[in-house]
């Protein structure tokens, strides 16, 4: 979706509406429901769609069943159903796909293609005049800013003497918002009550899901405790950074950030607060607000940390000591977690079973170069070498294992397929060759 560009118009018109949002902070939108069907917001909208992929919902219809039917004419059909006030969100199809390094899964819900069309305009429509809004400490779900804008802050704020630091969950955070005070932040910039009325139907949809027996249940959770928006749609990263805004700005002018020198740093549901030495009272002031907000914090996952003596992870980085390669020095810096790199090993293992032998070896150094170049990319902060020392060696000796298997060959077959033939002929990539050319990595 990064590559897609956005077309001329679409691009006036969020930035028409942006700085609308800016120059008067208070403004209300009274127009926009208009917007979202209109052909140009639509067809892009429905291409951002199709390139991020995904399943089909409840009503089993895919990309390639939209394609033989006709893009154009399904997207007629569906601006004459927004623009006549009779479209319906369909029930969200929840899957539960399992947590990183843990025996536990977690919800997903998939929306149909035609609700994930609606929701995706509506967003683009939305995002410009609420991104005015967001906090700066807010990192999730916003154009030019990314997780790595969040690892830098807190590293910023550590070596500021902010060491003391409330690692902090919130308990089920997306299935916990409440209906009422979230739809007030939408409408304290929106009163087009069209809008307001398409984001409560999506919110208050019905959940499908499919037990072993293959039998189907729909509840309706969300609109009969008016709480929770579903996880997997398009609109829910922007709902959820709206209701987090509160709890920043309620953070900001109540003081407690001056006061006990405690600063957030919020990435979707995670966050920190990191703290010159008053991290108690902030553990303290984080439950008196999220019980304000109708939300809680999860005890068992929080916890105060301070820093050299310990460490935490965040967004996948150990923040803590660091020893300097050159001369041992000691400093405050961040390192790929060890989570973060079990969960690639872990992967690398998937990708070379032996349900993977039917194909090339050419086809899987291909996805494996994907797999290690995207986890450097991102990974890619700090003293990064001895996490890629680990990655490199678990890609070379998983790939060596694959075609030992697939040529049936039994030595170790070191000698049949040496370094250079899985480097140099196969093109694997060495992650530790990257830091001889490229600066981030050196740090």
């Amino acid at each position: 979706m990064s590559d897609l560009a956005t077309p001329e118009s679409v691009r006036k018109l969020q930035t028409v509406l942006h700085a609308k949002a800016k120059a008067e902070p208070e403004f209300r939108f009274y127009l926009l429901y208009d917007k979202v069907y209109r052909g140009d917001v639509l067809s892009h909208a429905y291409d951002r769609c199709k390139a991020n992929g995904g399943a089909a919902g409840v009503d089993g219809q895919s990309f390639a069943d939209i394609a033989a039917y006709g893009v154009t004419r399904w997207l007629g059909e569906l601006a004459d159903e927004l623009r006549g006030r009779t479209y319906r969100p369909q029930a969200v199809r929840r899957v539960f796909i399992p947590k990183p390094n843990s025996k536990k899964k977690r919800p997903l819900g998939i929306a149909t293609i035609r609700d994930r069309v609606a929701q995706t305009a509506a967003m683009m429509v939305l995002e410009p005049i609420f991104e005015a809004d967001l906090q700066p400490e807010q990192h999730a779900y916003r154009a030019g800013i990314s997780a790595l804008d969040a690892v830098g802050a807190v590293h910023r704020l550590l070596n500021t003497g902010h060491t003391a630091v409330v690692d902090a969950d919130l308990r089920g955070y997306f299935d916990e918002i409440p209906h009422g005070p979230l739809m007030k932040s939408v409408a304290r910039r929106v009163s087009d009550r069209h809008m307001l009325h398409l984001i409560k139907m999506w919110i208050e949809a019905p959940v499908e899901e499919t037990d072993e027996r293959g039998t189907k249940r729909r509840t309706t959770r969300n609109r009969d405790e008016h709480r929770g928006i579903p996880q997997g749609s398009p609109i829910s990263p922007l709902l959820s950074n709206l209701y987090m805004r509160r709890l920043v700005l309620w953070w900001k002018t109540s003081g407690i950030e001056r006061r006990l020198q405690a600063v957030i740093v919020n990435y979707a549901d995670d966050l920190v607060i990191c703290c010159k030495g008053t991290a108690e009272a902030a553990m303290q002031a984080l439950r008196q607000v999220t019980k304000k907000l109708n939300l809680a914090v999860n005890e068992e996952k929080t916890r105060i940390c301070r820093v050299p003596e310990g460490s935490f992870d965040f967004l996948g980085y150990t923040f803590g000591r660091c020893h300097s390669r050159k001369d041992g020095r000691a400093y405050l810096g961040t390192k790929p977690s060890r989570k973060s790199i079990k969960r690639l090993c872990d992967a690398i293992r998937a990708e070379t079973g032996r349900h993977t032998l039917t194909g090339s070896a050419e086809q899987l150094v291909k996805l494996l170069n994907r797999k290690l170049q995207g986890w450097a990319n991102y990974f890619r902060l700090g003293p990064v070498t001895p996490a890629y020392w680990i990655v490199d060696r678990r890609a070379n000796y998983r790939l060596r294992q694959w075609l030992r298997r697939k040529h049936q060959v039994e030595s170790k077959g070191i000698k049949q397929f040496s370094n250079r033939f899985l480097y140099d002929a196969l093109g694997l990539i060495r992650l530790n060759r990257l830091t001889r050319d490229l600066p981030w990595a050196k740090a």
